[in-house]
């Protein structure tokens, strides 16, 4: 039986992509932002696509903050876009 490939729904494109194609961005416990390269940080999670149109599109509409329920700083996306 083939394993099951687990899929996360871009907050930017709404597209379901597989997990190893998205990049997770946590809202960790204390309420500090970062990349997890992991996948297993504690804390709130959304998924972006591991794209610059998908990450500029996500900063326009404000996809992330509405999914993190945090506001997210211009550093923030300069770390994300030196990730990708």
């Amino acid at each position: 039986m083939p394993r099951k490939i687990p899929m996360r729904r871009c907050v930017a494109t709404g597209e379901q992509l597989p997990k190893k194609e998205l990049l997770r961005i946590v809202r960790s416990p204390e309420g500090k932002l970062l990349v997890d390269l992991t996948g297993k940080a504690n804390g709130r999670g959304a998924y972006l696509k591991k794209d610059a149109e998908a990450v500029e599109r996500a900063r326009k509409t404000r996809a992330l903050e509405r999914a993190l329920e945090v506001s997210v700083p211009d550093e923030f996306w300069e770390e994300i876009k030196a990730v990708l």
